[in-house]
């Protein structure tokens, strides 16, 4: 494709502005006007819209490809639900309008859908209360640490400075941790991918302020040992966290608050549908305990006597602001919707067959791409391209980028840490039978072309505008400068 600037022609326009109401001098103050032109690209509206037609063709997304990247639930996310957002109503609201008096009226649904989302969203984690406001799941992670922190120190315990972190948590929990001010510890997997637990209890001491651990973990495992491990962190002076990244594995039919985590978040971006992918948008509400209540952010949403709606501030134990206004409200709008169309036996039928699909994808795969745990899995399975690295030279990289060449995403490569050459695959509840065959006949078809060819995968993709890059060296040496 030719860059937009190359098809740029003088004089050639694509809209046409109307003539000013106030003379331009006035306008614009003269310290504000360009003394150059800004050299933008001059095109017809045709050729703008066949550019970005084409550009578009050339990405994938989960409404033209299968997305199987693990850890991120990349789920189809129903129009149905992008039309509610969308209503006037809803978007065309501004955040700074009254609550009640003065037009609130404006306010009083957009209000309610905030407050019964986060009454929803307690009731099928198994927690007290909610908060809306965290932007995204690492910054629900943030702002879950935070309430631990508040809570240690309101019992004068703030020497628990420490952050257990299992090797099988999720990647971001050591960066939230330690952006709340935690030192994190690492606790080891055992044979089977579960938390090791002599382990854990070497490392529970008086330091120690909680534990942060992934339900199901990123091996796409469920702990048998999750109620244990929560009553030893609690016998030691701790408070129990779950990352709630994973929920899609068991939302509708296990409340992490019932196995004893005192603080989770979840991601409406993942688990509810309202998708996420290139950086955003998100959110991650965090659901607490009745003992980390006072904590929560403000402001809060609460239901008056009346039954209208406000905005409540006036709680002197809260960790304060996390978040401009209310959360991040188109997306909890979308994940509203999501919750009243399925219902709770909706949610069940999600995690069934989410935890099926897996199951599938991993049967079919494990002889050629054995797993490092061979076990049931949950959302999603962890393969391993370990096997062909040894006999072919081919790696989970090589796959990854041949998986584009048969018009598939790649899976998340080598996570987690802890097992060789990783390929996680999550195929989510939303893929048909047909869509996972044909995922499974390309996986395998790059096995055999690994034994047959394996230097044909070294240079793939083959079929894409640009090919394969160096990705260490634009780690280390981006080009940054302007062209």
């Amino acid at each position: 494709m030719e860059l937009i600037f190359d098809l740029s022609r003088p004089g050639r326009r694509g809209s046409t502005l109307p003539h000013p109401e106030v003379p331009v001098a006035d306008a614009i103050p003269e310290t504000m006007r360009r003394s150059v032109p800004a050299e933008l690209p001059e095109l017809s509206e045709l050729d703008v819209v066949r550019h970005f037609t084409r550009l578009s063709r050339l990405n994938f997304s989960v409404d033209s490809h299968f997305y199987p990247l693990g850890s991120c639930t990349m789920k189809y996310n129903p129009k149905f639900h992008e039309k509610i957002a969308a209503l006037p109503g809803f978007a065309d609201l501004h955040p700074l309008l009254p609550q009640l008096r003065h037009g609130g009226a404006l306010t009083q649904g957009a209000l309610a859908v905030i407050y019964e989302t986060q009454s929803i969203l307690a009731d099928l984690t198994g927690f007290a209360e909610c908060t809306m406001q965290p932007m995204a799941g690492a910054h629900g992670e943030l702002t879950g640490v935070m309430l631990i922190a508040a809570w240690h120190r309101s019992r004068g315990a703030a020497e628990r400075s420490v952050m257990l972190i299992p090797d099988a948590a999720h990647g971001t929990n050591p960066a939230s941790a330690a952006m709340a001010g935690f030192q994190c510890r690492e606790v080891a997997t055992d044979a089977d991918g579960n938390v090791d637990l002599a382990d854990l209890a070497a490392k529970l001491d008086e330091k120690v302020a909680g534990l942060m651990l992934t339900c199901p973990n990123t091996l796409g495992l469920f702990d048998p040992n999750v109620a244990t491990i929560t009553r030893m962190v609690h016998e030691a002076g701790g408070l129990a966290y779950c990352d709630g990244a994973n929920f899609n594995a068991i939302v509708g039919r296990v409340r992490p608050g019932d196995l004893g985590f005192d603080v989770m978040h979840v991601n409406l971006h993942k688990s509810f549908s309202t998708p996420h992918g290139g950086g955003g948008p998100g959110a991650g509400p965090v659901a607490v305990k009745p003992e980390l209540v006072p904590f929560l952010p403000v402001s809060r949403v609460a239901k008056r006597a009346d039954g209208t709606y406000s905005l409540e501030y006036d709680f002197p134990e809260s960790i304060g602001y996390i978040a401009p206004f209310y959360g991040n409200f188109g997306v909890i709008l979308k994940a509203y919707a999501y919750m009243l169309t399925l219902g709770r036996e909706g949610f069940r039928r999600v995690s069934e067959n989410a935890v099926l699909n897996a199951n599938y994808v991993l049967a079919k795969l494990r002889d050629v791409y054995p797993p490092k745990y061979a076990r049931p899995c949950m959302h999603e399975c962890v393969l391993s391209a370990e096997k062909l690295a040894g006999e072919c030279g081919v790696h989970a990289l090589d796959i990854a980028k041949g998986l584009i060449d048969r018009g598939f995403h790649p899976p998340t490569m080598y996570f987690p840490l802890i097992v060789p050459e990783a390929l996680m695959v999550e195929p989510t509840e939303t893929e048909s039978r047909e869509t996972l065959d044909g995922f499974i006949a390309a996986m395998l078809a790059l096995a055999e072309v690994a034994r047959q060819d394996p230097a044909s995968l070294h240079s793939a993709p083959v079929s894409t505008p640009v090919g394969r890059l160096d990705e260490t060296a634009a780690a280390r040496k981006p080009v940054l400068a302007d062209l």
